[in-house]
């Protein structure tokens, strides 16, 4: 089966790689051509533990392919999935499908043989509908079935996640469609894959109400670590306890500086956006949305206030991205109060490490200094931020950094040394966002 993808962003670059794993004829198309041409030669535009091994074997075996030019491959495609950005429009926060229409009509231009166009993107309720009207408009409608495929892919983890997914989720209005589909999803049946086949508009919304859930679950342990900050209760029991529970779970109940990334910002503001045209407010999202944000905002207040309550002139920031094991600083809790605080403090030095993150962070052209050596990043600072919960964050040698620093303060905003009383012994501030 030969299969087309339409942009080569995080999501169809890890699709394609992941289904020519799978032994398909992948062919991944996007406009940027610098990117294609590094891609051909195993360049990867984002990190991703993994990925660039995974492209670089279907390369050689002749799996994946990627091209500037979708009219080539339209007519030799059995399957054509769209993997364009749907950014959060700005103005209104509803989902931006420019991207995803001007695709399916320059497919409809050239189509003239049965293909499944499905979207990958996160689409709103209701896209399918209206991509169906766009092809009834080009006359194509018996030629191109619609179909609904979202992804569930966590950065940092997309390759198991798409080689091992708790479920795939098949929207389809019609039997061609479906079993195409679930023809390409055979791989996984060894493994017991549960397939969710279900109509387009399900699939669709299953995809918003998930990821709304889990924001849902972040946002509500963290306003539980703010209280137990007030309370002197524990939140690792808390959550401990909580977990432990089956019906809850353990997963997304660890307390931080609020979620970010490129999905559950975006994804929640849509939410909210569909309900609203649907004339229903949807409360425990709305709220969510707006708790998340004060969260950064008291942050970064609370830091300010201990800079300044310390006399601090110097700070380190250790991580930039939102997350381990990605390069991805959209949305980043360490982004936010970086910017909060040059503004509110204009005379502060800032300095940042992360091991990934860095080239994204200076398209930001914050005015701070950026350091590439972990060690060297201490001398003279004197106040560390813990911002990303990196490996490399887990093991610091805190005897060395108290003499590395000419002031000793330390904000671990994930509570990575919330139980390693050595820290206090030895001298520092140590502050969490557990502790008072």
């Amino acid at each position: 089966m030969n299969i087309l993808i339409i942009g080569t962003g995080y999501v169809g670059l890890v699709s394609g790689a992941c289904f020519s794993e799978f032994g398909f004829k992948v062919t991944c198309i996007d406009h940027d051509k610098n990117k294609i041409k590094n891609l051909k030669k195993s360049i990867i535009p984002i990190y991703e533990p993994g990925l660039n091994d995974l492209v670089n074997k279907n390369i050689d075996n002749k799996n994946l392919n990627f091209d500037t030019n979708a009219n080539k491959y339209l007519n030799k495609s059995d399957c054509i999935f769209l993997a364009v950005g749907t950014p959060s429009r700005r103005g209104d926060g509803h989902a931006d499908l420019k991207f995803v229409f001007k695709a399916v009509e320059q497919i409809c231009l050239r189509v003239n043989k049965k293909i499944v166009l499905v979207t990958k993107s996160t689409v709103p309720v209701g896209t399918a509908k209206k991509i169906k009207n766009i092809i009834k408009k080009y006359k194509k409608d018996k030629l191109i079935t619609v179909a609904s495929n979202p992804e569930f892919l966590r950065e940092g983890s997309a390759i198991n996640d798409f080689l091992r997914p708790d479920r795939v989720i098949i929207g389809t209005n019609d039997e061609y469609s479906r079993l195409l589909l679930n023809s390409l999803y055979k791989p996984l049946n060894i493994r017991q894959v549960p397939i969710v086949n279900t109509d387009t508009e399900t699939s669709e919304l299953i995809k918003y109400a998930s990821n709304s859930f889990l924001a849902t679950k972040i946002t509500f342990i963290n306003e539980i670590s703010v209280f137990c900050k007030k309370t002197g209760t524990n939140i690792g029991d808390v959550t401990r306890a909580m977990g432990l529970d089956k019906r809850i779970g353990s997963k997304f109940l660890h307390p931080g500086p609020g979620y970010g990334g490129s999905c559950f910002p975006k994804d929640t503001l849509a939410m909210s956006k569909i309900f609203k045209d649907h004339k229903i407010k949807f409360n425990i999202v709305d709220s969510v949305i707006k708790t998340n944000d004060k969260i950064k905002e008291n942050l970064s207040a609370e830091i300010l206030k201990i800079i300044k309550a310390n006399k601090i002139s110097k700070v380190l920031f250790l991580g930039l991205s939102f997350k381990p094991e990605t390069d991805d600083i959209r949305e980043s809790s360490s982004i936010f109060i970086i910017k909060y605080l040059l503004k509110k403090h204009k005379n502060l030095s800032i300095s940042a490490h992360d091991p990934v993150a860095i080239p994204n962070a200076k398209k930001e052209k914050l005015n701070i200094k950026y350091h590439f050596d972990l060690n060297k990043s201490f001398e003279s600072q004197q106040m560390v931020i813990i911002g990303t919960e990196w490996n490399i964050y887990r093991s610091i040698n805190f005897k060395n950094l108290f003499s590395q620093m000419s002031s000793h303060v330390i904000y671990d905003l994930r509570n990575i040394y919330i139980h390693d009383k050595e820290i206090v012994k030895l001298g520092f501030k140590y502050y969490s966002l557990s502790s008072k």
